[in-house]
């Protein structure tokens, strides 16, 4: 059951990401009912204001912390069309960066009239986040069909899995500080907690996690902290391939494990890393780290 209802959930979430996007609340419902979008929809969504605690705050039952795929089931099939604006649309955020006007590109490259991007309520957050959950859909296939992470220790297939998500950040560099100030706003924020607590969750399990007390929030907060501070040292670090972040990631991983670090390290750490960035991005960090 497991396995068939995370391949059932996550492409409908992907492609219909665009529908929860004109829902009054980021986290009613991991994939929303297939309706159709109105004015009255988009006023819901600009009038909103989400509550950035609950990504980190909730309290998941004994079963959804032992199994982050079951905390939601499909209600709805592909919004085919959206989704392949979306698609083609990513293939211009390196010109155009997360840009309506990426948006407009991806439209006529798909032969799909420009006016479709009026139907996402939020525009560029509706481009970031699909990004996000198709790149959780990529991770999770790697997860299904790599049999060689299963013979790694848990704190080396941790790291993997990390290096392996942050790599498909890789093509956007140059334009991922223009992701995660996106992400940072307010109407924004409380999906973008969500999409991050489903990518630890699921990094945690492939590492073969089954915890169910306090350790299940204290690991996920740290990890969180990890991949956070890492993904901006991947912005500032000029390193062939990234070499220098992945050597940051090995070592705050392996002291994770070690115990030898303590959140409030950790807390430090990103800190450090996020000043550098300064303005929405350092704050969406800072929120991310005070879960």
């Amino acid at each position: 059951m497991y396995r068939s209802a995370a391949r059932r959930l996550l492409p409908a979430a992907i492609c219909c990401r665009t529908l929860r996007l004109a829902s009054p609340s980021p986290f009613s419902a991991p994939i929303a009912q297939r309706a159709a979008f109105s004015a009255g929809a988009a006023d819901n969504a600009h009038n909103h204001r989400p509550d950035n605690s609950a990504a980190f705050n909730s309290s998941p039952s004994t079963d959804q912390r032992r199994n982050p795929r079951a905390t939601a089931s499909p209600k709805s099939h592909w919004q085919e069309e959206q989704a392949r604006v979306l698609q083609a649309s990513l293939g211009h955020v390196i010109r155009l960066g997360w840009t309506e006007s990426a948006m407009v590109a991806g439209a006529k490259e798909v032969g799909v009239s420009p006016s479709i991007v009026g139907s996402f309520p939020r525009k560029e957050a509706a481009l970031v986040e699909y990004f996000m959950d198709d790149s959780l859909q990529k991770l999770i296939d790697i997860i299904d069909t790599k049999e060689d992470l299963k013979s790694l220790i848990p704190s080396h297939r941790v790291s993997k899995l990390v290096r392996l998500r942050l790599e498909m950040q890789a093509p956007y560099i140059s334009k991922w500080h223009q992701a995660l100030g996106i992400q940072a706003q307010p109407l924004n924020i409380s999906t973008s907690f969500k999409q991050r607590a489903m990518l630890v969750d699921e990094i945690w399990h492939a590492a073969g996690d089954e915890a169910t007390d306090t350790d299940w929030y204290v690991k996920r907060t740290v990890l969180g902290g990890i991949y956070s501070t890492t993904e901006l040292y991947t912005l500032t670090d000029n390193s062939p391939d990234f070499q220098d972040t992945w050597a940051f990631l090995d070592d705050r991983v392996r002291d994770a494990f070690d115990l030898k670090k303590s959140l409030e390290e950790v807390k430090y750490l990103a800190e450090a890393v996020g000043a550098g960035m300064g303005g929405p991005v350092q704050g969406f960090l800072n929120k991310i780290l005070k879960g």
